[in-house]
């Protein structure tokens, strides 16, 4: 799954900007497993996998947990097809159902909706490739990108109600309370940005209805021509695990059946693809343990989370994947690079 290198283009020259450090620089892109040359192509895509690795480091190496977030509210651009028919729009209600409806073009891991209801409207957002849940700082970035989106398009400084996601900060949560100015809220059911129903009608300065209208027909064919784009078995076993959690981790015959497929061909695919549903379920938790340690939660919080019967047995299976305890895990949130 691909998405537009200009967000990653974004988020490197922030990273610059708040390491002030070339080595912190170059270690965010050795972890990435990317280099510069790769960001200078400004038509090119990259791999929402890339995109969410190169976040989730720059986040560790700064030692920053809301630098992702902060650099979502510094995105005034994009250059998808979904951005295009956006500034053509009439209103921010246009530019809402536009996302809803090319969300591809926006986002291939994400899905949006829009509901009307009360005195807001909402703008949710779910999973359309589960295994991208675990990567909190890229959701992050992305919801806070989706509110400086709204700000460039209308040209008002616009704050939502609220917003809402699903993941835990922990302690954390007063700094993205700052950092946004509005109300930001964790470990709620889904994930939404909510607006006062007076924002949809916000004109949108640069209308043109139509060459809307012909990117819109350009879209929709665009949808006909090109389907659903296929995940590997492995990234759909993934999705499924991510949805058990937290508290449980699926069985491999009820993963099996949740795809439709019987036991015996799940493993035989899984094993086509190099890997089996007990080495998807490790690496998985092996990496979302990590990302749950740096959001201060409790090592029990994290093994609950993660389906341990207890502390002792995630402390156990956390040594035996990286080579050291889970509490030498910490994000440096007492002193990050500052901006």
């Amino acid at each position: 799954m691909d998405v537009e290198i200009t967000r990653l283009q974004l988020l490197a020259a922030e990273l610059e900007r708040a390491a002030k450090k070339p080595d912190l620089v170059a270690r965010v892109f050795e972890h990435a497993d990317l280099t510069p040359a790769q960001l200078s192509a400004a038509d090119a895509r990259i791999s929402a996998q890339t995109e969410a690795s190169f976040i989730r480091h720059a986040c560790d190496v700064l030692g920053d947990i809301t630098f992702a977030a902060r650099a979502g509210l510094r995105v005034t651009s994009a250059s998808s097809l979904a951005a295009y028919i956006s500034k053509y729009s009439r209103d921010l209600k246009q530019v809402m159902e536009n996302t809803t409806r090319f969300h591809r073009f926006i986002d291939p891991t994400l899905g949006f909706s829009m509901d009307l209801s009360g005195n807001a409207a909402t703008l949710g957002l779910h999973w359309k490739d589960a295994r991208f849940a675990r990567y909190h700082r890229r959701t992050e970035f992305l919801m806070f990108a989706a509110i400086a989106r709204m700000r460039t398009l209308t040209g008002v400084h616009l704050n939502p109600i609220e917003i809402r996601f699903q993941h835990e900060v922990g302690r954390h949560e007063a700094r993205f309370l700052r950092l946004a100015g509005f109300p930001v809220r964790f470990g709620m059911e889904q994930m939404e940005i909510l607006l006062p129903l007076t924002a949809l009608d916000l004109p949108i300065p640069t209308y043109d209805p139509r060459l809307r209208e012909h990117l819109l027909a350009y879209g929709e064919r665009l949808l006909a021509e090109n389907g659903q784009e296929r995940q590997s078995l492995r990234s759909r076993v993934e999705g499924v695990i991510t949805q058990s959690l937290p508290g449980r981790i699926i069985r491999a015959e009820d993963a099996a059946r949740t795809l439709a497929m019987s036991p015996r061909t799940f493993a035989r695919r899984l094993g086509a693809e190099g890997t089996s549903f007990r080495q998807i379920v490790d690496d998985l938790r092996c990496d979302l343990a990590q990302t749950l340690l740096r959001n201060q939660m409790t090592l029990a919080e994290v093994a609950y989370a993660l389906g341990y019967a207890d502390q002792s047995a995630f402390s156990t299976a956390f040594k035996r994947w990286t080579g050291h305890p889970p509490s030498t895990l910490t994000v440096r949130v007492d002193h990050p690079v500052q901006p």
